[in-house]
């Protein structure tokens, strides 16, 4: 089977924050899925982050307009956000970061994460999953889901670290 080459720009498919909620909301009405305030709202800030954000900051700032917020109102609303392919959770740094393309099927997908600046580079490389997949039902065993995060450093932090 043919896969379309790897994406690495960091830019691919990121929506501005009204963009990315207007397609995850699409998104919902087509599934029959509730896109609740409090679940806009979470979600407009992961994608208005530009990085990988952790829950307590999240909600943080969630009660800046919801005063209210309380850790398992946050929860939830990332329970719903990762469950349906919205958001990726990034277990290695504990944070979650928006889906490049919310509007389609969930997916496998590695992350490039910078540990100097945090950036978080959603890669898409259909090759890399599939291969992960094969070796291990080459062993007998069956996937149930993927995570693969790759610490290192940016392009931009590698030149400074280069440089220093």
């Amino acid at each position: 089977m043919a896969h379309s080459p790897a994406c690495t720009d960091p830019q691919h498919h990121v929506h501005d924050g009204d963009g990315f909620v207007r397609e995850v909301e699409r998104a919902c009405e087509q599934r029959g899925l509730r896109l609740t305030p409090i679940r806009a709202n979470a979600l407009r800030l992961i994608a208005d982050a530009g990085r990988p954000i952790k829950a307590y900051d999240l909600l943080d700032q969630m009660k800046t307009t919801h005063d209210a917020a309380a850790p398992p109102t946050v929860y939830r609303a990332l329970d719903f956000l990762l469950e349906h392919g919205f958001i990726h959770k990034l277990a290695s740094i504990n944070a979650y970061v928006g889906c490049h393309h919310p509007g389609g099927e969930q997916h496998a997908v590695p992350f490039l994460i910078c540990d100097n600046c945090q950036s978080a580079t959603e890669l898409e490389d259909a090759d890399v999953v599939d291969s992960l997949e094969a070796s291990a039902r080459a062993l007998g065993f069956m996937p149930q889901a993927q995570t693969l995060e790759v610490h290192g450093f940016c392009v931009n932090c590698a030149k400074q670290e280069a440089a220093e």
